[in-house]
């Protein structure tokens, strides 16, 4: 979900901004309500964690250039389940800024556009989550199909973003056209895999009962 650096530039750079500030402001929301009911240290610390975690999927797990942009496992909705979404975006705020400060300084200019990308669909996710798992549901007993759709609404929104910054900046040539498609079938296929880690990891979470308490732990986690 790397913007390529070019695709976007000049005056056009400028909506970037805009979104992103749009982004803090759900973020900013997300956490305000979290600090209200957990308190401030439980989103501070599980933020620590989340940044680590966002840090560590962009540097060492695999990811490649495809077309427009390029494809990461980013686990956007693990995250969300485990650490809740004031974290979670906090976590992918810091997360992005670290590695484009120690390591990809050239994606920086693109951090806007970037940040929007991972944000808005996170937010988009944590709606859907509220429609479609019902309250008496822990998150640690969701079906494959629940995770599916969390999937299906992050790595779709994800898609969609990229597809608009790349449509924004280079307009609907063919060229364009067939490296938007190519990157939008590459992501896509994450879909398949998400759900499945999902799974894994909450099925692992269950010998955790003993965590279920813990503010560094999503309460709808267990309960």
């Amino acid at each position: 979900m790397h913007i390529e650096p070019g695709v976007v530039d000049g005056a056009k750079i400028v909506l970037s901004y805009a979104t992103a500030l749009a982004a803090f402001g759900f973020s900013a929301k997300a956490s305000i309500d979290m600090i209200k009911k957990d308190g401030l240290m439980s989103l501070i610390s599980r933020s620590v964690l989340t940044t680590l975690f966002v840090f560590a999927f962009f540097e060492l797990l695999p990811h490649h250039a495809v077309g427009v942009s390029e494809v990461h496992l980013i686990l956007g909705s693990t995250l969300f389940l485990i650490f809740g979404p004031a974290a979670a975006s906090i976590g992918l705020i810091l997360g992005l800024l670290a590695q484009g400060i120690f390591f990809a300084q050239f994606d920086l200019p693109q951090y806007g556009m970037n940040v929007t990308t991972l944000l808005l669909p996170l937010f988009a996710m944590s709606a859907v989550a509220r429609r479609t798992i019902t309250e008496n549901t822990a998150y640690v007993d969701i079906s494959y199909k629940q995770a599916l759709k969390l999937s299906l609404t992050y790595q779709g929104g994800i898609v969609a973003w990229v597809a608009f910054w790349a449509f924004y900046g280079q307009g609907f040539g063919a060229e364009n056209l067939a490296s938007v498609a190519t990157f939008g079938m590459a992501y896509m296929s994450v879909v398949l895999l998400e759900p499945v880690l999902d799974l894994a990891v909450l099925a692992g979470a269950k010998s955790l009962h003993r965590f279920k308490s813990s503010s560094l732990l999503e309460a709808r986690l267990f309960h």
